[in-house]
C-alpha cells in the first residue's frame, strides 16, 4: 500500500513536519517493516507554519531579522527565500502574531502589523521581486495600516495633521499618502479564512474576542476600520467586501489596498507549490491531521483541503487530531483518531503531543493499513 501522510501542525505542540514524522513512525511500528510505502508531505494553509513548510519544501534559505513585535517590542522574526532568492515566503505571525503575546497582555487598541511591513521591506531589500504572505494567527485589528506605515505610507487626519501612532489614531483618519516611487513587488496573500472586513461576519465581530476586544468595544473597532475604508481609494468598498479582506484583523484588506495584492486560499497556494494533487493521485491511503478538528476546520483549513482532494480522487482517507470538537465529519475525513489523553491537562497533552501521536498511529496501523 502507498500511504501519503499530509498533516498540518498541531498548534502549540508540534510542527507539520514533526506531526507527519510521528504519524509515519507510528504506522511503521504498527505494521510489517517495509510492507508499505510512506510519503510525508507537511502542509499548511494561510496560518502559522506556511513559511517554514514552503521554505523547507523548496530547499530555501531561512532569514532572521529584528523587527517590531505586535506592541512595538523588539522581536526576532524569520522568513524564507526560495527560487534563488527571487521569492520570499513571509508569515505575519512571525512578527505580528498573537502567539508572541501572553494572554494577559492582549492589546487590540495598540497591536500593529508594523513588523510584518518590516519583513516585507527586508525581503525587497534582498532582491525578492515576489512575496507570498501568510496572514493567519494575528494579534492585530489594524487593517494593515501598521504594515503600510513600515513601507512608507503616511496617514493624516481630517485637518491634515500626520498620524504617527498607528493604530491608535485610525478613528481620526482622513487621507493616505503613498510613498514616493512606490513600485511594490507581486504579492500573493494566503488566507485561511474568507471573512469580509466589516459587518456581522467581519474580522472584529468574528475574531475580535480572541484578540481581547470586548462586546462593548465592537462598534468602536468597526468604526476605526470603516474610516480606513472611507479614506481609501474608490475601490475601498470593493476591497472591504472581498473574501478574505477580514483575515488577520483586516490585513487582507490592507494588502489589497496598499500592496495591490491578490488574495488566494492558503491551502490552494501551498498545494500548488507542493504538487500535492500528484501525491494524492498516486496514493492508496491519504492521512491528514491538525491540533483540533472542529467546524472551523471545514472553512479553508489545510486538512479539510487534503481530505476534499482525496475524496475527489476516490482515495481512502483518515485523520488524527489532538481534539475532536464537531459533528460527524467522517464522510469527509474518514476515520478520525483523537490522540489526547483525557486524564492529562491540555498543557500536558500538548507537551507530549509527538509521543501521543506516534502511539495513536501505531495502534491505528493494523486497521488503517489492512
Amino acid at each position: 500500500m502507498r500511504v501519503l501522510v499530509a498533516s498540518d501542525k498541531f498548534k502549540g505542540s508540534m510542527t507539520a513536519t514533526e506531526a507527519c514524522d510521528a504519524i509515519a513512525e507510528g504506522l511503521r511500528a504498527g505494521s510489517q517493516a517495509g510492507e508499505h510505502e510512506l510519503e510525508c508531505v507537511p502542509i499548511a494553509d494561510g496560518g502559522d507554519g506556511l513559511a517554514r513548510t514552503l521554505t523547507d519544501a523548496k530547499n530555501g534559505a531561512w532569514i532572521e531579522v529584528d523587527v517590531r513585535g505586535p506592541l512595538g517590542e523588539p522581536v526576532t522574526a524569520g522568513y524564507g527565500l526560495i527560487d534563488n532568492g527571487k521569492r520570499a515566503v513571509i508569515e505575519m505571525a512571525e512578527a505580528s502574531g498573537i502567539a508572541l503575546l501572553p494572554a494577559t497582555t492582549l492589546e487590540p487598541w495598540q497591536a500593529s502589523t508594523h513588523g510584518t511591513g518590516e519583513l516585507i521591506r527586508d525581503a525587497i531589500g534582498r532582491g525578492a521581486d515576489e512575496i507570498i504572505l501568510g496572514i493567519g494567527g494575528s494579534a492585530t485589528n489594524d487593517g494593515g495600516m501598521g504594515m503600510a506605515q513600515a513601507l512608507g505610507y503616511r496617514f493624516f487626519d481630517s485637518d491634515g495633521n500626520e498620524i504617527f501612532k498607528i493604530p491608535a489614531g485610525i478613528e481620526t483618519l482622513g487621507s493616505i499618502l503613498p510613498p514616493e516611487s512606490w513600485d511594490p513587488p507581486k504579492v500573493t496573500v494566503a488566507c485561511d479564512v474568507d471573512n469580509p472586513l466589516l459587518g456581522p461576519n467581519g474580522c472584529t465581530r468574528i475574531y475580535g474576542p480572541q484578540k481581547g476586544i470586548d462586546d462593548g468595544e465592537f462598534q468602536k473597532h468597526e468604526f476605526r476600520l470603516s474610516q480606513l475604508v472611507k479614506a481609501s481609494s474608490e475601490r475601498g468598498q470593493e476591497f472591504a467586501g472581498a473574501q478574505g479582506s477580514g483575515a488577520a484583523g483586516g490585513l487582507g484588506f490592507g494588502c489589497m489596498r496598499f500592496l495591490n495584492a491578490e488574495l488566494v486560499a492558503g491551502f490552494d497556494l501551498v498545494a500548488e507549490h507542493l504538487d500535492l494533487e500528484k501525491c494524492v493521485a498516486t496514493a492508496d491511503l491519504v492521512i491528514t491531521g491538525e491540533g483540533k478538528i472542529d467546524q472551523q476546520s471545514l472553512s479553508g483549513k489545510g486538512p479539510a483541503g487534503v481530505a476534499h482532494m482525496a475524496l475527489r480522487l476516490g482515495k481512502r482517507r483518515a485523520a488524527f487530531c489532538g481534539m475532536l470538537d464537531t459533528a460527524d465529519v467522517s464522510e469527509l475525513f474518514g476515520p478520525i483518531c483523537e490522540i489526547r489523553d483525557p486524564e492529562l491537562s491540555v498543557e500536558e497533552n500538548m507537551a507530549r503531543g509527538i509521543a501521543l501521536l506516534r502511539k495513536a498511529a501505531e495502534e491505528s496501523a493494523p486497521k488503517l493499513l489492512s
